[in-house]
């Protein structure tokens, strides 16, 4: 494995909701798992699933906590939402594009876990703006 991979640890309230959330609506590959956690492939990403007794409650905005992916071909952006479609996720906000016509236009959706956790999945129209465009100061919806 030469390929550094991203890992987040995240908090729920039970496993089964998870895996029916992660693995059947995402697609995501379960790992290892025991009654205190869960080990998730997120497109080759480790996501572990944390048990809390802690109450969880919803953000009042998508700010600013939320985790989740940048596709760099349309198609496979356009694949996770229609199947987060199929699989009645929880959009937490609907697809749509920001930035139209500037040199940081990308595609959005932002999906809720049932423990509160906020996914956004994006595609870039011109990848520079991935991490570059630095003479732009426009981040978000805020």
């Amino acid at each position: 494995m030469n390929k550094i991979i991203f890992h987040l640890a995240f908090p729920v309230t039970n496993i089964p909701q998870t895996k029916a959330f992660y693995v059947d609506g995402l697609g995501c590959i379960p790992g290892r798992e025991n009654p205190h956690a869960l080990i998730l492939n997120l497109y080759g990403h480790q996501l572990v699933a944390h048990i809390t007794k802690e109450p969880l409650t919803p953000q009042k905005g998508i700010y600013p906590r939320h985790f989740g992916l940048i596709f760099t071909q349309e198609k496979d952006w356009q694949q996770l939402l229609e199947k987060a479609k199929i699989k009645q996720l929880n959009f937490r906000e609907e697809p749509k594009n920001r930035f139209l016509g500037s040199p940081l236009e990308h595609h959005t959706f932002f999906l809720e876990d049932p423990f509160y956790n906020l996914m956004e999945f994006k595609y870039y129209r011109y990848p520079e703006a991935i991490f570059g465009s630095s003479e732009y100061t426009e981040i978000g919806d805020r």
